[in-house]
């Protein structure tokens, strides 16, 4: 069995299950409008909960036992959706599949400002005992930067949840530190912390793990080849990493195949690939 930490609901529907055809993203600007336009499609709970079902199913497929999945709440209100609605329907689909056990990560957009990213932590709360786990930051690092979000993540954390944040994927270093700063116990992506060895040594000694997504990191041009990829320096560093999907219906990927790449692209022995799936379950929220 597996698990998975970094996986979106709304990117885990590819673009021809919504009518859009083949699209080109380009980079990652062109990543974010694709999501948009897929997100856009999402008319009603219903239309949350069949993509949940999806999921699961694809889950029960690749024998992943375990998943934190992310649900783009700050999109979610964005819409003027209710998300206590959309909620519901995930957790019914959920309830549905018993074999897979999902708990939640509510993920505010950081460059729609402080007030609606509150907005995403105290719904967030309200439904920590529903399978809410975790709080997170997604988006554009560079017009949302971290620490503007310090209250949000201190709201966050005192009423129990566990907190999260994309950084170091567009941006470098500076912005991990200060995913840090505000409280992040897990780095979505991280990869950019291989150019600071400051921060790796404070990564691997602070056992702060950063979510790795392979597919994702080339598909949205963060890395030009897959073989420039730092996955390998980075464990090798001794950061803790975790292999993920992040989009498997945008990217076409699959967990196994995330890990084939680390197998045959960066030489991952078969022990250093059980450790790397061991710590999905480790660093578990």
């Amino acid at each position: 069995m597996a698990a998975e930490l970094h996986v979106h609901l709304e990117g885990s529907v590819a673009p021809s299950d919504v009518g859009l055809g083949h699209v080109a993203m380009g980079d990652f600007a062109g990543f974010l409008q694709l999501f948009k336009a897929i997100s856009e499609r999402l008319e009603t709970p219903e239309d949350y909960g069949r993509i949940t079902t999806q999921l699961l199913q694809r889950f029960l497929t690749e024998g992943i036992d375990y998943a934190e999945i992310t649900l783009s709440a700050g999109v979610v209100l964005w819409k003027k959706q209710d998300l206590h609605k959309t909620f519901h329907a995930v957790r019914e689909a959920c309830r549905a599949c018993p074999a897979v056990r999902i708990k939640w990560c509510f993920d505010a957009v950081r460059q729609f400002g402080v007030e609606p990213a509150m907005r995403v932590a105290e719904i967030a709360a309200e439904l920590r005992d529903e399978g809410v786990v975790s709080f997170g930051i997604g988006g554009d690092e560079v017009r949302g930067p971290a620490l503007l979000f310090g209250e949000v993540y201190k709201f966050a954390r005192s009423r129990g949840l566990r907190l999260t944040a994309h950084a170091g994927e567009t941006a470098g270093p500076e912005s991990i530190w200060a995913a840090l700063r505000i409280g992040a116990e897990r780095i979505g992506h991280g990869i950019r912390a291989v150019e600071d060895p400051e921060l790796l040594l404070h990564l691997r000694d602070s056992n702060v793990p950063l979510e790795v997504c392979l597919t994702s990191n080339l598909a949205t041009g963060v890395v030009k080849r897959i073989e420039d990829h730092p996955v390998r320096r980075l464990f090798d560093a001794g950061v803790p990493i975790t292999l993920n999907t992040d989009d498997p219906g945008i990217f076409g990927t699959s967990l196994a195949h995330e890990f084939q790449i680390a197998r045959k692209t960066f030489g991952f022995s078969e022990g250093e690939l059980k450790s790397i799936a061991d710590n999905a379950y480790r660093y578990a929220f």
